[in-house]
Protein backbone atom coordinates (compact mmCIF):
# COMPACT_ATOMS: atom_id res chain seq x y z
CA UNK A 1 0.00 0.00 0.00
CA UNK A 2 1.76 3.44 -0.91
CA UNK A 3 1.40 6.03 1.48
CA UNK A 4 -2.07 8.03 -0.37
CA UNK A 5 -3.77 4.61 -0.77
CA UNK A 6 -7.41 4.69 0.78
CA UNK A 7 -7.46 3.04 4.20
CA UNK A 8 -9.37 0.35 3.42
CA UNK A 9 -12.92 -0.40 5.25
CA UNK A 10 -14.23 -2.87 7.09
CA UNK A 11 -18.13 -2.89 6.05
CA UNK A 12 -20.35 -4.95 8.34
CA UNK A 13 -23.40 -5.64 7.20
CA UNK A 14 -26.73 -4.56 9.18
CA UNK A 15 -27.69 -7.35 11.20
CA UNK A 16 -23.65 -7.28 13.01
CA UNK A 17 -24.20 -3.61 13.18
CA UNK A 18 -27.54 -4.20 15.06
CA UNK A 19 -26.19 -6.28 17.22
CA UNK A 20 -23.29 -4.42 18.48
CA UNK A 21 -25.54 -1.17 18.50
CA UNK A 22 -27.97 -3.05 21.21
CA UNK A 23 -24.60 -5.01 23.15
CA UNK A 24 -22.90 -1.15 23.30
CA UNK A 25 -26.38 0.47 24.30
CA UNK A 26 -26.43 -2.19 27.25
CA UNK A 27 -23.12 -0.99 28.30
CA UNK A 28 -24.17 2.46 27.92
CA UNK A 29 -27.29 2.67 30.21
CA UNK A 30 -25.40 0.82 32.96
CA UNK A 31 -22.75 3.37 33.11
CA UNK A 32 -25.37 6.41 32.96
CA UNK A 33 -27.66 4.99 35.24
CA UNK A 34 -24.33 5.09 37.66
CA UNK A 35 -24.84 8.83 37.26
CA UNK A 36 -28.53 9.69 37.21
CA UNK A 37 -30.01 11.82 39.92
CA UNK A 38 -26.25 12.45 41.43
CA UNK A 39 -24.49 15.34 41.77
CA UNK A 40 -22.48 15.63 39.12
CA UNK A 41 -20.76 18.89 37.45
CA UNK A 42 -22.44 20.70 34.83
CA UNK A 43 -20.52 22.73 32.05
CA UNK A 44 -21.78 24.44 29.46
CA UNK A 45 -20.68 24.62 26.05
CA UNK A 46 -20.16 28.01 23.27
CA UNK A 47 -23.71 27.35 22.31
CA UNK A 48 -24.86 26.91 26.02
CA UNK A 49 -25.64 23.13 25.82
CA UNK A 50 -24.85 21.50 28.57
CA UNK A 51 -22.05 18.48 28.93
CA UNK A 52 -21.55 16.34 31.74
CA UNK A 53 -19.09 13.72 32.87
CA UNK A 54 -21.30 11.37 32.54
CA UNK A 55 -22.22 12.05 28.59
CA UNK A 56 -18.11 12.08 28.41
CA UNK A 57 -17.37 8.82 30.27
CA UNK A 58 -20.29 7.31 27.99
CA UNK A 59 -18.68 8.77 24.43
CA UNK A 60 -15.56 7.61 25.43
CA UNK A 61 -16.66 4.07 26.34
CA UNK A 62 -18.12 3.67 22.89
CA UNK A 63 -15.15 5.00 20.89
CA UNK A 64 -13.11 2.38 22.51
CA UNK A 65 -15.64 -0.48 21.92
CA UNK A 66 -16.01 0.69 18.39
CA UNK A 67 -12.17 1.43 17.86
CA UNK A 68 -11.79 -2.36 19.40
CA UNK A 69 -13.71 -4.08 17.01
CA UNK A 70 -13.72 -1.92 13.90
CA UNK A 71 -10.46 -0.01 13.91
CA UNK A 72 -10.66 1.55 10.59
CA UNK A 73 -14.04 2.98 11.09
CA UNK A 74 -14.64 6.98 11.69
CA UNK A 75 -16.79 8.94 14.59
CA UNK A 76 -18.65 11.61 14.92
CA UNK A 77 -19.21 12.40 18.51
CA UNK A 78 -21.34 15.27 19.57
CA UNK A 79 -18.61 15.73 22.62
CA UNK A 80 -15.39 15.03 20.80
CA UNK A 81 -16.04 15.99 17.08
CA UNK A 82 -15.13 14.49 13.99
CA UNK A 83 -12.31 11.55 13.87
CA UNK A 84 -11.69 9.47 10.45
CA UNK A 85 -13.85 11.79 8.91
CA UNK A 86 -12.76 11.02 5.38
CA UNK A 87 -13.67 7.40 6.09
CA UNK A 88 -16.16 4.85 4.24
CA UNK A 89 -17.70 3.81 7.48
CA UNK A 90 -18.45 6.64 10.29
CA UNK A 91 -20.04 5.43 13.48
CA UNK A 92 -22.48 8.92 14.77
CA UNK A 93 -22.69 9.01 18.73
CA UNK A 94 -24.66 10.98 21.15
CA UNK A 95 -23.99 9.48 24.68
CA UNK A 96 -27.00 11.32 26.16
CA UNK A 97 -29.93 12.78 24.30
CA UNK A 98 -31.16 15.64 26.42
CA UNK A 99 -28.52 16.29 28.71
CA UNK A 100 -30.95 19.02 30.41
CA UNK A 101 -33.54 16.15 31.01
CA UNK A 102 -30.71 14.18 32.23
CA UNK A 103 -29.44 17.07 35.08
CA UNK A 104 -33.19 17.89 36.07
CA UNK A 105 -33.62 14.22 36.76
CA UNK A 106 -36.12 13.91 33.60
CA UNK A 107 -35.68 9.74 33.09
CA UNK A 108 -36.74 10.48 29.32
CA UNK A 109 -33.17 11.12 28.13
CA UNK A 110 -31.86 8.91 25.55
CA UNK A 111 -28.77 7.41 24.19
CA UNK A 112 -27.79 7.81 19.64
CA UNK A 113 -25.57 5.48 17.92
CA UNK A 114 -25.69 5.34 14.20
CA UNK A 115 -23.73 3.76 11.78
CA UNK A 116 -23.14 5.46 8.36
CA UNK A 117 -21.52 3.98 5.26
CA UNK A 118 -20.26 6.63 2.17
CA UNK A 119 -22.29 9.24 4.28
CA UNK A 120 -25.51 7.74 4.27
CA UNK A 121 -26.94 5.76 7.67
CA UNK A 122 -27.22 2.43 7.45
CA UNK A 123 -28.66 1.51 10.94
CA UNK A 124 -28.97 3.03 14.27
CA UNK A 125 -30.47 2.55 18.10
CA UNK A 126 -32.12 4.88 20.28
CA UNK A 127 -31.84 3.63 23.86
CA UNK A 128 -34.06 5.19 27.28
CA UNK A 129 -31.64 3.96 29.86
CA UNK A 130 -33.87 4.55 32.40
CA UNK A 131 -37.02 3.15 30.80
CA UNK A 132 -35.23 -0.03 29.89
CA UNK A 133 -35.94 -0.04 25.83
CA UNK A 134 -34.08 0.04 22.90
CA UNK A 135 -35.17 0.62 19.81
CA UNK A 136 -33.03 -0.69 16.89
CA UNK A 137 -33.45 -0.13 12.79
CA UNK A 138 -31.59 -0.80 9.66
CA UNK A 139 -31.74 -0.65 5.81
CA UNK A 140 -33.60 -4.00 4.89
CA UNK A 141 -34.07 -4.58 8.82
CA UNK A 142 -37.36 -4.52 10.41
CA UNK A 143 -37.28 -1.97 13.19
CA UNK A 144 -37.93 -3.54 17.19
CA UNK A 145 -38.04 -2.44 20.39
CA UNK A 146 -36.69 -4.77 22.97
CA UNK A 147 -36.48 -7.03 20.20
CA UNK A 148 -39.93 -7.65 19.09
CA UNK A 149 -40.99 -5.87 15.94
CA UNK A 150 -42.19 -1.87 16.02
CA UNK A 151 -44.61 -0.36 13.17
CA UNK A 152 -45.32 3.18 12.59
CA UNK A 153 -49.56 3.63 13.29
CA UNK A 154 -50.15 4.55 9.23
CA UNK A 155 -52.06 7.35 10.18
CA UNK A 156 -52.69 9.62 7.11
CA UNK A 157 -54.83 12.35 7.87
CA UNK A 158 -53.32 15.34 9.88
CA UNK A 159 -56.74 16.39 11.45
CA UNK A 160 -56.52 12.95 13.21
CA UNK A 161 -52.77 12.86 13.73
CA UNK A 162 -50.85 12.99 17.30
CA UNK A 163 -48.20 15.22 16.58
CA UNK A 164 -45.55 16.17 18.87
CA UNK A 165 -43.99 20.14 18.59
CA UNK A 166 -39.93 19.23 19.69
CA UNK A 167 -38.25 22.43 20.76
CA UNK A 168 -41.11 24.30 20.88
CA UNK A 169 -39.45 27.77 22.66
CA UNK A 170 -36.96 28.07 19.92
CA UNK A 171 -39.78 27.47 17.37
CA UNK A 172 -41.56 29.96 18.90
CA UNK A 173 -38.54 32.43 18.89
CA UNK A 174 -37.24 31.78 15.54
CA UNK A 175 -40.49 30.66 13.90
CA UNK A 176 -43.18 32.10 15.95
CA UNK A 177 -45.49 31.85 12.44
CA UNK A 178 -44.41 28.18 11.96
CA UNK A 179 -45.11 27.62 15.42
CA UNK A 180 -48.56 29.49 15.47
CA UNK A 181 -49.28 26.90 12.43
CA UNK A 182 -48.29 23.35 13.89
CA UNK A 183 -50.56 24.43 17.38
CA UNK A 184 -53.64 24.23 14.70
CA UNK A 185 -52.20 21.20 13.15
CA UNK A 186 -53.47 17.35 14.33
CA UNK A 187 -56.43 16.42 16.38
CA UNK A 188 -54.04 16.30 19.80
CA UNK A 189 -50.67 18.04 20.31
CA UNK A 190 -47.90 17.50 22.47
CA UNK A 191 -44.42 19.70 23.10
CA UNK A 192 -41.77 17.62 23.99
CA UNK A 193 -37.73 17.07 23.51
CA UNK A 194 -35.19 15.07 22.50
CA UNK A 195 -35.24 11.61 20.53
CA UNK A 196 -38.21 10.02 22.83
CA UNK A 197 -41.05 11.37 20.92
CA UNK A 198 -39.54 9.83 17.67
CA UNK A 199 -38.79 6.75 19.09
CA UNK A 200 -43.02 6.83 19.92
CA UNK A 201 -43.80 7.59 16.37
CA UNK A 202 -41.93 3.94 14.86
CA UNK A 203 -43.82 2.00 17.63
CA UNK A 204 -47.04 3.51 16.68
CA UNK A 205 -48.58 5.09 19.80
CA UNK A 206 -47.85 9.09 18.08
CA UNK A 207 -48.24 9.79 14.78
CA UNK A 208 -45.65 12.58 14.06
CA UNK A 209 -43.13 14.51 15.21
CA UNK A 210 -41.61 17.95 13.85
CA UNK A 211 -38.27 19.06 15.53
CA UNK A 212 -35.94 22.08 14.99
CA UNK A 213 -32.18 22.68 15.51
CA UNK A 214 -31.00 19.36 15.34
CA UNK A 215 -27.26 18.14 14.79
CA UNK A 216 -26.47 14.86 12.81
CA UNK A 217 -25.67 13.13 15.98
CA UNK A 218 -29.27 14.09 17.12
CA UNK A 219 -30.99 12.50 13.96
CA UNK A 220 -29.07 10.06 11.95
CA UNK A 221 -30.02 7.69 14.37
CA UNK A 222 -33.49 8.34 14.80
CA UNK A 223 -33.64 8.61 11.05
CA UNK A 224 -32.44 4.27 10.94
CA UNK A 225 -35.10 2.76 13.26
CA UNK A 226 -37.93 5.58 11.77
CA UNK A 227 -37.40 4.65 8.54
CA UNK A 228 -37.32 1.03 9.61
CA UNK A 229 -40.43 1.16 11.11
CA UNK A 230 -42.10 2.22 8.22
CA UNK A 231 -42.06 6.01 8.58
CA UNK A 232 -41.00 8.96 6.46
CA UNK A 233 -38.20 10.88 7.74
CA UNK A 234 -37.06 13.91 5.74
CA UNK A 235 -36.04 18.10 6.45
CA UNK A 236 -38.64 20.18 6.57
CA UNK A 237 -38.38 20.61 2.76
CA UNK A 238 -38.60 17.38 2.16
CA UNK A 239 -35.10 16.25 1.66
CA UNK A 240 -33.19 13.33 2.77
CA UNK A 241 -31.23 13.80 5.81
CA UNK A 242 -27.05 14.11 5.42
CA UNK A 243 -24.38 15.21 6.98
CA UNK A 244 -25.39 18.74 5.90
CA UNK A 245 -28.57 19.04 6.67
CA UNK A 246 -29.73 22.22 8.29
CA UNK A 247 -31.36 20.75 11.83
CA UNK A 248 -34.79 21.05 10.61
CA UNK A 249 -36.60 17.61 10.81
CA UNK A 250 -40.15 15.99 10.73
CA UNK A 251 -40.91 12.62 10.71
CA UNK A 252 -44.61 10.70 9.89
CA UNK A 253 -46.31 7.98 9.77
CA UNK A 254 -47.02 7.73 6.29
CA UNK A 255 -45.86 9.64 3.06
CA UNK A 256 -49.50 11.50 3.19
CA UNK A 257 -49.14 12.67 6.70
CA UNK A 258 -45.27 13.78 5.82
CA UNK A 259 -46.52 15.80 3.10
CA UNK A 260 -49.70 17.68 4.80
CA UNK A 261 -46.63 18.54 7.39
CA UNK A 262 -44.67 19.56 5.17
CA UNK A 263 -46.83 22.00 3.77
CA UNK A 264 -47.95 23.37 7.26
CA UNK A 265 -43.83 24.26 7.70
CA UNK A 266 -43.92 26.06 4.26
CA UNK A 267 -47.31 27.59 4.25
Amino acid sequence: MTQNSPIPTQMPDVDTVLKDCRDWAQTAAATVIQFFRKDTDVAFKEDQSPVTLADQTIELELKKAIAAKYPDHGFFGEESGIEGGDRDSIWVIDPIDGTRSFISGNPLFGMLLAYLEHGKVKAGVISMPMLKEIYCGGVGSAATCNGSPIHVSGQRNLDQATVYINEGEKLLDDHPLICANLLQAGQTRRFGYDCYPHALLAAGHVDAVVDYDLKPYDYFAICAVVEAAGGVMTDWQGRALTLGSNGTVVSAASPELHAALISVLNS
